[in-house]
């Protein structure tokens, strides 16, 4: 907790089979601890054992803040990866490096690609962004062509297959993988998918779904060929210092970094002022070396120059560094203090009505809910029997996913999709929410049977509308029981 993270819980590959399959299933399994420990969502330096256990060390100063530099590899040529313009039409982006005269064994080979999955579950976006290919460089030849083609003129083994396929097979092949079927959407739609060449003419990947066969590392591969195509090239930048500083902690082998560490200067009175303490400005260079960051007092005694290295990509402004330096000092050592300003605290009075409604609502024997505010547009509109027009929704400009691509306009949505979650759970289901949601402008709501609503009236205006709802409603949601539903707007009653 001290470092900023946060021991989420413990237990082991047999405890977690027997809560989920039963301890039937869980039979045989391992009893080795494990630690599930929550990381940061911006800390990508942090995604694997050696990476953590290395910010700890530094942490604790048991050993020193590692510092990098730009290094020549010795009797080597340079690759080069050229970028067609055919890429723009679908994945415009790329970077490479090579990590040569490595050792890999199973822990540190295991590692690595774990590490390569995480990335791409989390900075990557599952792909979308950025994707990550890793080759035995001894198997082909550079310089390496990133071009775009159509499906049809692609043809290649895909990893661990035994014999070739097009482009357009390929997609068909792994429509029912449970691992690779969740990213054929990204380029499917193209008349164009990206590949990568070697100077031969061998397919050393088709990103972001598969690489070759022909390329795919082991534990005798010495040279590594990583390439990362990307629709975000400070993304794909991000990914690749990322993966070679990580790759250094896990092989303990020197690597070329693409990126040095770039200087960050900070006033210590600023730093003191924000977190609330009144520390020397090499106390402050000592905290910040702490947290990998090394620091050292300049100019006229009162600057700290900050060394960013290449893995801290979540380091982009003042803030950031004044968040690791209150972690370094720890916020439980900082002194409580009266604010300077006077206020008059008064609780909001549209909150306190909830509140008191909550509490109304649980004692009555119902169990709040808490739901997304996106939702899909099915969800409001096919769902609940409307046109997506008639709802007039605030719409998102750029959805990440189809199940938030709009602002609710009514609760009904997510609360039926948490009763079809719960449909196994004993009846009745009394669920009640509060919360926020978007409108533009009332319409007749055909989401209630006809003949069996109602429309709430307080104060002289519309406030809501209770009733049984609608038989399709409920298919839509593929509940198979009647369900009844009131739905107010409260801040009449403020």
């Amino acid at each position: 907790f001290e470092f900023g993270l946060e021991l989420d819980e413990i237990t082991s590959e047999k405890d977690i089979i027997s809560k989920e399959q039963g301890d039937v299933k869980a039979e045989g399994a391992s009893d080795v601890v494990l630690y599930k420990i929550d990381v940061p969502a911006n800390r990508y330096d942090l995604l694997c054992l050696e990476g953590l256990v290395r910010g700890l060390q530094v942490f604790k100063e048991r050993i020193k803040a590692p510092r990098y530099k730009r290094i020549m590899p010795d009797n080597a040529e340079i690759q080069r990866l050229i970028l067609t313009e055919e890429t723009a039409q679908v994945r415009p982006h790329a970077v490479a490096a090579v990590l040569r005269n490595i050792t890999f064994v199973k822990n540190r080979y295991d590692s690595l690609i774990d590490l390569q999955e995480k990335l791409h579950q989390n900075i990557c976006r599952k792909r979308t962004l950025v994707a990550i290919g890793t080759h035995d460089l001894d198997t082909v030849s550079g310089p390496f062509t990133y071009t775009a083609k159509p499906p049809s003129e692609i043809k290649f083994k895909p990893l661990n297959q035994d014999k070739e396929y097009t482009a357009s097979e390929i997609m068909d092949l792994y429509k029912m993988d449970s691992h690779l079927r969740h990213y054929l959407h990204i380029i499917e739609d193209k008349p164009r998918y990206p590949v990568i060449y070697d100077s031969n003419g061998i397919v050393l990947s088709m990103p972001p779904i598969i690489n070759g066969d022909h390329t795919k590392i082991s534990l005798n591969t010495r040279n590594v060929f990583i390439e990362c195509t990307a629709t975000d090239i400070a993304k794909a930048r991000i990914v690749l210092d990322i993966l070679f500083m990580l790759a250094f902690h896990i092989l303990n082998h020197l690597v070329l970094f693409p990126q040095l560490c770039e200087s960050f200067k900070v006033k210590a009175e600023l730093i003191n002022k924000k977190v609330g303490i009144s520390e020397t400005p090499s106390n402050l260079a000592k905290l910040l070396t702490r947290m990998c960051l090394k620091s050292q007092v300049t100019g006229n005694g009162n600057i700290l120059e900050i060394e960013i290295p290449p893995n801290r990509a979540d380091i982009i402004h003042a803030c950031d560094i004044i968040e690791d330096a209150a972690i370094a000092y720890g916020y439980n050592n900082i002194k409580m203090t009266i604010p300077k300003t006077y206020t008059i605290a008064n609780q909001f009075p549209l909150n306190k009505l909830t509140e008191l409604l909550r509490q109304d609502l649980a004692a009555g024997g119902f169990t709040e809910a808490l739901t997304f505010a996106l939702c899909s547009q099915e969800d409001i509109a096919d769902k609940l029997g409307m046109d997506i027009a008639a709802t007039k929704a605030v719409h998102i400009a750029n959805p990440k996913t189809a199940e938030f691509q709009v602002a609710r306009t009514s609760l009904l949505p997510g609360l039926l999709k948490t009763v079809a979650a719960n449909r196994k759970m004993p009846l009745p289901l009394k669920l009640f929410e509060i919360s926020d949601i978007v409108v533009k402008d009332s319409t007749k709501d055909p989401a209630f049977f006809l003949g069996r609503c109602a429309e709430i009236f307080a104060k002289g205006q519309s406030i809501g509308k209770f009733g049984v709802l609608h038989p399709d409603v409920i298919t839509k949601f593929e509940l198979t029981m009647p369900c009844s539903a009131l739905e107010i707007t409260i801040e009449p009653f403020v």
